[in-house]
């Protein structure tokens, strides 16, 4: 039987892909959007779900909207700060933290039983190994701190009886939708014009999950009476450097053009070390990543050709 589903973020890369899933599921879909959203992600599916423009820094209207929707499972996705453009403490705090308390409250007085939260591999800081869950985390950045509190916050209510609030610490999630200024969707937009953008160091490394796989792991953790307050790591478990990625996206699009390395400034969190282990999430509920990259990127690349608007349109935002 179908749920009635939360989701803020839901225009968002990942939060458009779960909407999409919950639908094919065959659950009512609702969408906590902010006034002004981009909706270029759903307007696919606007007929199917029911959107509701709420800012969630107005706890009055975060309740109300909680009180009339009564959803059974809440998935907290909103994010801001994952993205270098995405620069400010405050919103960072506005968005990643206290409007997540907003909204677990409000779920808590409506007697919501599932939250799941998207947290972040960032909260635990450059590591030289495949951190678990229970290691200590050392964020070092703005947007890893307050995605760490708002962890530690759903810990907090769930111990105390409220929704059992759930994180999920994404890795470096890609596929269909992703944002035009990440690396997968710049080499895509570059190599089906047979040349390659601007590059980091070949040894930047990153452990990616196709979107699906990342979904499917939500999806499974909200229908599934998991130990309350859980964290678990969303990951493939297997890592790859940029000149990896390079190698197999030159030869899915067949891509003539050499790679130039360096030519793109370092970001502060960059590292040759960046791994997860789903361990865990194997263990409690036989999740594992099925999506190797190149398969991933191979659907990716698919889905960009399926629409050659959909291309131009990533293509606009090149810089």
């Amino acid at each position: 039987m179908g749920k009635r589903v939360l989701i803020t973020g839901g225009s968002g890369f990942i939060g458009s892909n779960v909407a999409r899933r919950a639908l094919r599921d065959g659950h009512e879909v609702h969408l906590l959007l902010r006034p002004g959203y981009r909706s270029w992600r759903v307007e696919e599916i606007s007929g199917d779900v029911r959107i509701h423009s709420v800012d969630l820094k107005d706890c009055v209207a975060v309740s109300t909207a909680v009180r009339d929707i009564q959803p059974e499972w809440v998935f907290y996705l909103a994010a801001y700060g994952a993205y270098s453009q995405q620069q400010g403490m405050e919103q960072m705090v506005s968005t990643n933290l206290l409007g997540c308390v907003a909204l677990l409250d409000a779920c808590a007085h409506a007697g919501v039983g599932v939250f799941v939260n998207a947290g972040s591999s960032s909260e635990y800081g450059l590591k030289d190994h495949a951190p678990s869950e229970d290691e200590p985390l050392n964020p070092n950045s703005h947007y890893a701190i307050t995605k760490a509190a708002a962890t530690h916050y759903c810990q907090f209510v769930a111990r105390m009886g409220g929704p059992n609030a759930v994180t999920v610490r994404l890795y470096s999630v890609y596929g269909p939708y992703e944002d035009p200024g990440r690396l997968i969707p710049t080499l895509i937009v570059h190599g089906l014009g047979g040349r390659l953008p601007a590059l980091v160091s070949p040894e930047t490394a990153r452990d990616s999950v196709f979107v699906d796989d990342a979904v499917d792991a939500m999806i499974r953790i909200a229908s599934t009476a998991v130990p309350r307050g859980s964290i678990y790591n969303v990951c493939s478990g297997v890592q790859k450097d940029l000149r990896e990625v390079v190698q197999v996206a030159r030869r899915v699009m067949a891509i003539p053009e050499e790679p130039v390395w360096g030519t793109m400034p370092a970001r502060s969190w960059d590292t040759n070390v960046w791994v997860g282990t789903g361990a865990k999430l194997e263990r409690e509920l036989g999740w594992r990543a099925s999506t190797s990259f190149a398969a991933g990127l191979v659907q990716t690349v698919d889905w960009f050709r399926g629409d050659p608007r959909r291309l131009r349109f990533y293509a606009s935002f090149r810089g």
